[in-house]
């Protein structure tokens, strides 16, 4: 039996640290979540299957996320 995912999301805040409180856009988030979650899962599930590390498998999701990369950063100048 699979341990059931933590779901809960974290109160999305702006740059300001205003709240994002609009209701599509928190479902938007929480959709864009739900399918990284199962996406990444996924990719677990077949890595062990493959015989590959736990540790590397993880390790290798966390960089894929640390190297993501932002295209609206705003540039200093």
């Amino acid at each position: 039996m699979r341990k059931k995912p933590d779901n809960s999301l974290p109160i999305w805040v702006r740059d300001d640290t205003s709240i994002v409180a609009c209701t599509e856009k928190i479902k938007v988030m929480k959709e864009n979540f739900d399918e990284i979650r199962q996406i990444a899962q996924d990719a677990l599930e077949d890595g062990l299957l493959m015989e590959v590390n736990e540790a590397q498998m993880r390790e290798a999701l966390h960089q894929l996320v640390e190297n993501l990369t932002n295209p609206y950063k705003k540039s200093n100048g």
